[in-house]
């Protein structure tokens, strides 16, 4: 027999995790690297921010991942083949695709513009290369998964076995460590169009796929380490800034980045596994937000830099401007609109203003 149980927590770590995200994008404005990689560079900055900040890339972008793999074993739930493939279509296809020619070509337009460049249109991934990677991992995946869907009986239980072992982790890890030593990268946290990117992308999407499907059991499992995983994840952490100065090899990063997600898994159980209206709004609204930040990023990186205010207060007002720009479009414009919205990852018309509801996770007894 099988029970269900609301996981809620989930929701809140994709709204936190993309949240930082924007708030990451607005601290490399003030790097002195920033314009090298298509940003709007402030002469004035802040280079004490990359200390925390370096704690998030080990696994701002693995984390989503791990949840989109995730979201996949909810959607599956009550959905064929078919339905999963038009449903992700809608969900992270056609956003990837209206971007690409749309939101991107404006923000580099404002980047042009900003350095007396000449205009053009200049269509690209830029910040949502992720989407594409996670929509072929959809396809990829699709015949394993539905495999793991029609065969639950005989190897949900062993899965969960597996996962709920207090040395489970050692699994991540070691994929994370084998994807490294194999693939090379020129940087662990060089995610964006490279094959480090794709295929470790791929595993922490598999393994978040794995971990819903395995049941209760792991994350009981994971609640009971919190502790052990935090004491660890911050121990890596201090070593990399205090010993190697936040360049640490990639197989040091690679567990410090698997000891950061694990705990955040653990806590966000613990934590955050409840439902208020503010999840309701948000859950609904972090991905169009996410899709749009950059222009209003770029706008108010190009409005504000040039009063040469102290950085931390063009910092603040960067992402000030960011959030609250995206949010005004998402609320006068992609939840009015519904065509907008679905170029947006809105579902439809009729799912605006419906009360919200956060997956299920169907739980056997013998987890």
């Amino acid at each position: 027999m099988k029970t269900t149980e609301r996981r809620y927590d989930i929701d809140w770590l994709r709204v936190i995790a993309i949240a930082l995200l924007l708030i990451y994008h607005s601290a490399i404005v003030f790097q002195p690297w920033g314009v090298l990689i298509g940003f709007i560079q402030s002469n004035k900055g802040l280079s004490w921010l990359w200390v925390a900040m370096s704690m998030l890339n080990v696994w701002r972008i693995p984390l989503l991942f791990f949840v989109s793999g995730m979201g996949v074993c909810f959607a599956m739930r009550k959905r064929n083949w078919k339905q999963l493939v038009w449903e992700r279509s809608k969900r992270i296809l056609l956003p990837f695709i209206v971007g690409m020619f749309v939101i991107v070509p404006i923000h580099v337009f404002i980047w042009q513009r900003y350095y007396s460049q000449p205009l053009s249109y200049d269509w690209g991934r830029g910040h949502l290369w992720f989407l594409g990677n996670i929509f072929s991992y959809v396809i990829i995946l699709l015949p394993v998964f539905y495999l793991l869907k029609h065969k639950a009986d005989v190897v949900q239980g062993y899965v969960s076995k597996v996962f709920s072992h207090p040395l489970s982790i050692l699994i991540a890890i070691s994929l994370f460590v084998i994807e490294v030593v194999v693939v090379k990268p020129d940087s662990f946290e060089l995610y964006a169009m490279t094959l480090h990117g794709y295929v470790l992308g791929f595993i922490a999407f598999l393994i978040g796929f794995l971990m819903v499907y395995s049941g209760k059991a792991f994350w009981q499992r994971v609640l009971s380490m919190r502790w052990i995983y935090l004491t660890l994840a911050i121990t890596f952490y201090l070593v990399r800034v205090i010993k190697y100065e936040l360049i640490a090899s990639h197989i040091f990063t690679a567990i410090e980045s698997i000891l950061w997600i694990y705990t955040i898994f653990s806590f966000g159980y613990r934590y955050l596994n409840h439902s208020n209206k503010a999840l309701a709004y948000l859950s609904k609204a972090a991905y169009p937000v996410y899709i749009l930040h950059m222009i209003f990023l770029y706008w108010g990186a190009s409005l504000l830099i040039p009063f040469q205010m102290p950085a931390f207060i063009t910092f603040a007002g960067v992402n000030l401007f960011s959030f609250a720009g995206s949010l005004l479009v998402y609320e006068l414009l992609l939840k009015r609109i519904w065509w907008i919205g679905l170029g947006f990852g809105l579902n439809t018309a009729r799912n605006i203003g419906q009360k919200h509801y956060a997956p299920k996770i169907l739980v056997s007894n013998k987890a």
